[in-house]
């Protein structure tokens, strides 16, 4: 319906004195225009082009972004403190091949969550009912601004909370052979940075961490893949590396998440992320930026080659000082083996003088030694002489003394006085009565011969007390 159309409308109401909800039960007397669902709208489509002309610039955050064949599609929203907006939007194949060049310019590509600002036609979706923006257009210097704003505004909090360089003070090892690395496995990234160290020579070990590096949830994977790394802590080095790509598509390396991990690692994180132009929030809290993984990688080789070859200049080095020290200890030791042999022959010859003086001296005295010996010698052996007859003599008169007392106390002398020895039958000398039993056999021995005689009775012998003699 056409301004004029809508204003007669509304004449026409006012004259019959009906208002806006009597129209329900009025009669249809063929004065008003009643649309179809079609023409209704072909007429909102008519009075959008009437409105917006060529089209209409709106700005939004895509979500919902999906491709179906060659043509897109993507919701364009907006959140407000009233709530929130939303309009579809409908980018046709021959409008993308269009605009393709221009994204490729600025290293944009439409992705999930980053906001645009897009050129295009309002359309009324009769099949559908519903609104739509076919696109035609886009202003790649809204995103980037957009996306600048958002990175600076990370940056801004990092340097206010002190993370910003924090990862920049961290040490790097002179020989980073453990490596962390977060990337893409089997990537083109991969391939490169994995190739560059394995021909290097040097002895690396890689604890790859497989991620996505673009799309929804690479931000979040990451994110993880840093923290899990920073758990090790045996690691001498975190790399994370992606290859080339848009600018959307690196923004995921805005996340602040991800900046605040690689500023808590207890040691350095480098980055590769294939773009030469534009450094993102990853690239600025690390300890180091590279524009590729094979930089990146190319980095770590030289370092250890640089150490590799300090070694071996410290190594030639001591080798050096060492035969320097080793020729400088020999001529010493030379030197002291002349003086050592001079000293010694001195003190031979010296010692061999001594020896003739003191062999001179031993003949001369040794004779006259040896006579007093002898005279000494002579008049000992006369007096030992004397005193051995003298010490015989004695000796031989105790031994006959002695002699005489052993043949008193001899047995047979004893026996041969009237004494006698009594035994029991097995030999044992008999001193006393109580040690017999009557009808023991006991054996008498006397000067001359022995008597056999058995015990008839025993009797107690009375004691000196009793007046007996003992």
């Amino acid at each position: 319906m056409s301004r004029a159309e809508t204003a007669n409308a509304d004449a026409l109401g006012q004259n019959q004195g009906v208002s806006q909800p009597a129209f329900e039960f009025a009669l249809d007397d063929g004065a008003e225009h009643t649309y179809s669902v079609g023409e209704l709208a072909d007429a909102v489509n008519g009075a959008l082009r009437s409105r917006f002309g060529s089209g209409v610039w709106i700005r939004g955050e895509i979500q919902g972004y999906s491709e179906r064949g060659p043509h897109a599609y993507f919701r364009l929203v907006e959140v407000t403190d009233a709530g929130k907006a939303v309009l579809d939007v409908s980018l046709f194949a021959n409008a993308r091949v269009r605009l393709r060049p221009l994204l490729q310019k600025h290293g944009l590509q439409l992705a999930e969550g980053i906001k645009v600002r897009v050129f295009g036609s309002l359309d009324f979706y009769a099949p559908s009912g519903r609104l739509s923006l076919k696109m035609s257009g886009i202003d790649p210097r809204y995103t980037l601004g957009e996306m600048a704003l958002q990175r600076d505004d990370v940056i801004r909090r990092l340097v206010a909370s002190g993370m910003y360089d924090a990862n920049r003070r961290r040490t790097l090892t002179l020989l980073p052979l453990r490596i962390g690395l977060i990337t893409s496995v089997g990537s083109a990234a991969w391939h490169d940075f994995t190739k560059e160290l394995e021909q290097s020579g040097h002895g690396f070990e890689i604890r790859a961490v497989d991620v996505r590096v673009q799309g929804d949830t690479a931000a979040a994977m990451v994110t993880a893949a840093i923290n899990e790394l920073n758990g090790h802590g045996d690691l001498d080095v975190i790399v994370i590396v992606r290859g080339g790509g848009p600018r959307t598509e690196l923004a995921v390396f805005d996340s602040e998440s991800i900046a605040l991990a690689i500023a808590a690692a207890p040691c350095p994180v480098f980055t590769g992320l294939g773009h030469e132009i534009d450094r993102s929030v990853a690239d600025e809290v690390a300890h180091t930026a590279f524009k590729t993984p094979t930089a990146c990688a190319g980095a770590l080789v030289e370092r250890a080659q640089a150490f590799s070859q300090r070694t071996e200049g410290a190594w030639t080095a001591i080798a050096a000082l060492a035969g320097r020290q080793i020729e400088q200890a020999s001529t010493g030791l030379l030197d002291t083996a002349r003086r050592i042999e001079q000293r010694t022959v001195a003190a031979v010859e010296r010692a061999d003088q001594r020896l003739t003086d003191r062999s001179h001296r031993v003949n001369l005295s040794s004779g006259r030694a040896l006579e007093q010996a002898s005279m000494h010698m002579q008049r000992s052996t006369e007096r030992v002489g004397r005193r051995a007859l003298q010490f015989a003599t004695q000796e031989l008169s105790t031994l006959q003394q002695i002699e005489a007392r052993v043949r008193l106390l001899d047995p047979v002398h004893t026996l041969a006085r009237g004494w006698s020895l009594t035994r029991t039958a097995d030999g044992r000398v008999v001193r006393s009565a109580e040690e017999l039993a009557v009808g023991a056999t006991i054996i008498t021995t006397f000067a001359s011969g022995q008597a056999s005689s058995t015990v008839d009775t025993l009797a107690e012998t009375p004691t000196a007390s009793q007046g007996e003699p003992a």
